[in-house]
């Protein structure tokens, strides 16, 4: 019989620590023999992540919801400490934690339950083939659940070429309702140019944007097309609006008013239109008063340091109802 010495403790935590990296077959082996479940639900002023395995809860977090930092975004990318080719998202819930959730994991029925929009970018289905199989599910899942589903094309050239984005994003708008762009997102993601639009000149062609909006809407089928409308005279000068063509009030494609934007940070300022033009599609009865609410939202935006859009309805109101004239009160 073995007598434990004063080391063995030590020497038994020092093997642990030696212990190899699981191989990908026990990996795999493990997470087909268990059932996982990530629930996150808000209550009485707190927000609450739990992870089951076979019903047993295995993480948890809480925090209350006034805290400045909660659940965050949902970022794809790899698991850590375990296997560096296992794809997952990964969902930031602050101080420095995240909770995991694996490909394959996501209920999309349950996920769109009363479900009224789903939005969803062009930086998604660049990240990798196993994202843009995740953009089409989902976007399925929610025309099954009578969600509209936008998108904003945001091409992003270093995460992948013009022709890979085509190839991937043409098919891709069969799911779409409404098509948010700018000029270059149209000719990179679609393959189709808005006139002989200078934006680095600050010229643009009203026409050619006009024409653009029908091109799209009529081949695409789109219920709504959202064109942003950048004239840069400087860095820090911009003229800012949009066109909308839809099946509303935007029969015939419509330019909301111009604003003149003295810039003090861009960042954020297209997800600002993105989100003011689906507010306004879901609040307001005419599709015009939601173009204009949506680059009024945007503009704020764009005079506020940091991408978040720390401004009021109130405010975003006041300033589409300006009666045109373009200047921003702060």
């Amino acid at each position: 019989q073995h007598e434990h010495g004063p080391g063995d403790e030590e020497d038994g935590r020092d093997a642990g620590r030696r212990r190899p990296v699981i191989t990908e077959a026990e990996f795999l082996a493990r997470r087909e023999s268990v059932d996982r479940v990530m629930v996150v639900r808000s209550k009485e002023g707190r927000i609450q992540i739990g992870v089951l395995e076979d019903g047993v809860l295995v993480e948890h977090y809480v925090a209350r919801s006034q805290e400045s930092s909660l659940i965050g975004n949902v970022y794809l990318g790899r698991v850590q400490n375990v296997l560096p080719s296992m794809e997952a998202a990964f969902v930031d819930i602050g101080r420095g934690r995240n909770a995991v959730l694996y490909s394959g994991e996501v209920d999309w029925e349950a996920a769109f339950e009363g479900a009224e929009w789903f939005h969803w970018t062009g930086i998604t289905p660049a990240l990798g083939p196993k994202p843009r199989a995740a953009v089409e599910r989902a976007c399925r899942a929610a025309k099954a659940a009578g969600a509209t589903v936008s998108c904003d094309l945001n091409f992003r050239s270093k995460l992948w070429t013009t022709d890979e984005a085509q190839a991937t994003m043409r098919p891709l708008m069969e799911h779409v309702d409404v098509c948010i762009a700018n000029e270059e997102d149209a000719e990179k993601c679609l393959g189709m140019r808005a006139g002989e639009t200078d934006v680095h000149g600050a010229e643009l062609d009203e026409a050619g944007y006009f024409e653009l909006a029908k091109r799209l809407k009529r081949e695409f089928d789109f219920e709504a097309v959202a064109i942003t409308l950048r004239e840069s005279f400087s860095a820090s000068h911009n003229g800012w609006s949009a066109v909308l063509h839809d099946d509303r009030q935007c029969a015939e494609p419509v330019r909301s008013t111009r604003y003149d934007i003295q810039i003090v940070d861009r960042v954020g300022g297209g997800d600002s239109f993105a989100s003011g033009l689906i507010a306004g599609r879901l609040q307001k009865d005419d599709s015009r008063e939601a173009l204009e609410f949506a680059v009024a939202a945007s503009c704020l935006k764009q005079t506020i340091p940091g991408d978040f859009n720390l401004v009021s309805r109130a405010e975003v109101d006041k300033l589409a109802a300006g009666g045109g004239s373009g200047r921003v009160e702060r």
